[in-house]
């Protein structure tokens, strides 16, 4: 199956999968406005096998790339929203997400310049946490070493189902360096793990550096972008209710174990990283914290309990959050019922506000196009 991807709005086609595209509510009302007194039912489901969606995204951060890393900490929200869109017999695929960069003159050169900042994840947070702090400098580029570490070093699905994907950014020729990217690239595609390369500049430069020949060895896809080209976020009148939204929807996650409170932090900064980007890409980061995709059952009890629910009577007091180190087995149960319900009437809250948000952004998209 190829999968063709952009590199920022990652279109994927999933087989025998649709789109599951945003729809307006015929209902005006915000459904979260009072829901402290509506209770709506909740039915927990046992855990069940999902398919995969796992993505190695790799980055040339050498000197010339602070447009590129720009570009993909303004565009990660949007890119994981695409893929929580995808379908496969009617099931939202689990996403994982690692973070490689290469040719920066900091890393080691016995390592090809190359560091693995975090394997495949759920946790989107920790992904964007080492994207902002990813920082440029000199180096050499070696696309095939990057594969070939990509490829060896991550935790890879053996399902043929899933959809494996590295893709490579940057803007040297991708024949640099002591690993032929021809030989990684046929071990990648072995593997079942499909490359697609992103040359930053020209088209055709691309193509006569070997960027294009890197993809087709494993059925993937080529393009090339502009990394200095300042992405545009369109700002909408429904931006800041989902940010109010989203600010309550944090304080329905219950931190667990050592560092739970650490996670729960980490949360909020990465929504102050995504508004440092502007409005509409807070919004956007929201918009998949709405979503099945966005779970965090590594820390947070109400995740957690959803997968295992006698996870919170069988949880040590000094592994709750302050809060509930008192509470009997009935308390914690109504306790995060309680935010589980909570949380539920927020998350259909913003994406009612999503979807008028992206239909007005469609309309405002077709004034621009006829003025």
């Amino acid at each position: 199956m190829k999968l063709i991807i952009s590199m920022w709005t990652m279109v994927l086609l999933f087989a025998c999968a649709t789109p599951n595209d945003p729809q307006v509510s015929n209902n005006p009302s915000d459904p979260a406005a009072q829901f402290v007194a509506i209770q709506p039912k909740i039915i927990n489901t046992s855990p069940s096998e999902q398919d995969k969606i796992q993505v190695a995204l790799c980055l040339d951060t050498s000197s010339s790339m602070n447009g590129l890393i720009e570009q993909a900490k303004s565009q990660l929200w949007k890119m994981v929203n695409d893929l929580a869109t995808t379908r496969k017999n009617g099931k939202a695929p689990l996403i994982e997400i690692a973070l490689l960069e290469y040719g920066n003159s900091r890393l080691n050169e016995e390592d090809g310049y190359i560091k693995i900042h975090n394997e495949l994840t759920t946790d989107l947070d920790v992904v964007s946490e080492n994207l902002f702090q990813l920082t440029t400098q000199g180096g050499e580029e070696y696309c095939g070493w990057v594969i070939k570490d990509a490829t060896e070093k991550l935790s890879w699905t053996n399902q043929s189902q899933d959809l494996k994907i590295i893709i490579v950014a940057g803007n040297e020729g991708f024949d640099q360096g002591p690993k032929s990217f021809k030989t990684f690239c046929k071990n990648a595609i072995a593997e079942g793990i499909q490359i697609n390369t992103v040359f930053c500049g020209d088209f055709k430069t691309g193509i006569r550096t070997h960027w294009k020949e890197g993809a087709e060895l494993t059925d993937g896809t080529y393009m090339n972008i502009d990394q200095n080209q300042k992405v545009v976020h369109i700002p909408t009148p429904f931006d800041s209710r989902i940010m109010e939204l989203n600010k309550a929807l944090n304080k329905t996650y219950i931190g667990y174990g050592v560092r739970g409170q650490e996670k729960v932090e980490l949360q909020s900064k990465q929504d102050a990283n995504a508004a440092g980007y502007g409005a509409a890409n807070a919004r956007t980061r929201a918009s998949f914290k709405s979503k099945k995709a966005y779970n965090n059952a590594s820390w947070d009890l109400v995740d957690a309990a959803k997968n295992k629910p006698e996870i919170v009577a069988e949880m040590e007091a000094d592994e709750l959050p302050d809060e509930m180190k008192g509470m009997n087995e009935t308390e914690r149960k109504e306790y995060v019922e309680k935010k589980s319900k909570e949380r539920s009437m927020l998350q259909d809250s913003i994406k009612h506000y999503d979807a008028l948000a992206q239909k007005f952004i469609i309309e405002k998209r077709k004034d621009n196009a006829t003025s």
